[in-house]
């Protein structure tokens, strides 16, 4: 049983070695980074990663490779992200990325560039290799949004899945 994919420049990250932020270091994080781009009056987009297969993983085959998998898609995911990207898990089965200077193209490009290189992931178990259950959500930050708000409407943007082929859903700034 392990995560995999067809991209041989891939480096999983060791089982059980998560490298992201852990939810409270990571809203802590995002707050910074709201404060920071209020100060300067910079852009700020997060995107959420959910893996939709998790706890059907963990039932099945307990707890190792839900985690396997986790660790796999976050090592996937920093290879298309700046070395000042942020990762980390607001809850099971997510990966938030916090994208400081990021506006709203910029981010839906890296949005596309992760959903794309996400689709070659794949979870083998009892010998078969399947595809990831995966949503992709982005939303841009503006000054009345607090982190929490923020991380609410990339939820909102990665619950309204889209078909293949299609564009990631993006949660512009404006009325709400």
């Amino acid at each position: 049983m392990a995560a995999s994919d067809l991209n041989p420049g891939s480096h999983p990250l060791p089982p059980g070695q998560v490298s992201g932020l852990s939810a409270v270091a990571l809203r802590e994080r995002l707050q910074e980074e709201i404060d920071r781009a209020e100060r300067h009056g910079t852009s700020l987009s997060c995107l959420l990663v959910a893996i939709e297969d998790l706890e059907e993983l963990r039932h099945r085959y307990g707890s190792e490779l839900p985690e396997h998998t986790l660790d796999y898609v976050e090592g996937a995911l920093r290879r298309e992200l700046r070395r000042f990207d942020r990762i980390g898990r607001p809850s099971y089965g997510e990966l938030l990325v916090v994208l400081p200077g990021a506006d709203g193209p910029r981010g839906e490009i890296v949005a596309r560039r992760v959903l794309d290189r996400l689709r070659t992931v794949k979870v083998e178990a009892d010998g078969v290799r399947r595809p990831l259950r995966i949503s992709v959500g982005l939303a841009a930050w503006r000054a009345d949004l607090s982190g929490e708000d923020l991380l609410a409407r990339t939820r909102s943007a990665a619950s309204a899945r889209s078909g293949p082929g299609s564009s990631p859903p993006f949660q512009r700034p404006g009325p709400s």
